[in-house]
């Protein structure tokens, strides 16, 4: 089940390229996350009331809706301006910049071995900023383009956490991606985007994002966080950067240079060394509901 939850969100990224000669990068958020919804809403309505969502809980489902649309589409439009590697690595240090908010803004106290892996994390991100100064100014615009993603997912899980133990997975996220689906599609078209006359092929890719990264992947890891602990499962995502980055090679030809490698396995590092810190009861859910 790791092996398939992490083949499943690896593809996220090239799906999205195969979307983006074609389609718009908020047509592919707004789509992924709506399609993804459809499929869930006859299940979540047979559950009716089981779902034991109360009206406190509305304005965190749209919090958590609205910071995981922006999550979406900045980190989708980075892979318009930067490489796979990149993106995905740097968007995945949404974990490690949760530890860090919830450090100055709740007070909780900050152990030493994520202090190590921010630093692991922050020189790894400086290690690959300067690879792309020397080649192309996009690919730093697409790098901060997928920190931005990485601080929104970090909002959406810090909003999320307020509610996530008192709903079960259905109820949760049924609501927070009809949400975000919501906001994505009525941006889109206040700003003239239209969901038609695109490619047979792109209407594919916009399933593909939705069943196989969305549901199957994200499914997979919730799957796993009910028989091994959260500080694994945190490691099994650590492995989509690099399952992403072979795709990327194998399908788009898209190759790494010596310094996109370096500062990518420093963040890795990074990630690995943040999901060994001990953690503490008010964010043991943290990673329940990373989203790429």
């Amino acid at each position: 089940m790791a092996v398939l939850a992490v083949l499943s969100i690896s593809t996220a990224s090239i799906f999205i390229r195969k979307c983006q000669d074609d389609a718009p990068t908020l047509v592919i958020a707004a789509a992924r996350l709506g399609i993804a919804t459809l499929i869930l809403a006859p299940i979540a309505a047979r559950r009716g009331r089981k779902l034991n969502i109360r009206a406190r809980h509305v304005k965190y489902l749209i919090a958590a809706g609205a910071f995981l649309a922006a999550h979406f589409y900045l980190w989708i439009a980075s892979l318009q301006h930067t490489s796979v590697l990149n993106s995905v690595v740097i968007v995945a240090t949404s974990p490690i910049i949760v530890g860090i908010s919830s450090a100055l803004i709740l007070r909780e106290s900050m152990h030493r071995t994520l202090v190590i892996a921010i630093v692991l994390a922050a020189i790894g991100g400086v290690v690959i900023g300067l690879s792309d100064t020397d080649t192309h100014k996009a690919s730093l615009q697409g790098d901060l383009l997928a920190l931005g993603g990485a601080v929104a997912a970090a909002a959406y899980l810090l909003v999320g956490r307020k509610i996530r133990r008192e709903l079960d997975i259905i109820a949760y996220i049924t609501p927070v991606y009809g949400a975000a689906a919501l906001i994505l599609l009525l941006i889109a078209l206040l700003t003239g985007h239209t969901f038609t006359g695109y490619r047979f092929d792109t209407y594919v890719y916009f399933i593909l994002l939705a069943v196989i990264p969305q549901l199957l992947g994200h499914g997979s890891l919730n799957w796993l966080l009910r028989y091994l602990p959260a500080t694994t499962v945190a490691i099994v995502v650590v492995g989509e950067p690099v399952g992403s980055s072979i795709l990327a090679y194998a399908i788009l030809g898209e190759g790494v240079s010596a310094m996109q490698l370096g500062g990518g396995v420093l963040i890795l590092a990074g990630l690995i060394t943040a999901s060994r810190a001990p953690v503490t009861p008010h964010s043991a859910s943290d990673s329940r509901s990373i989203e790429r």
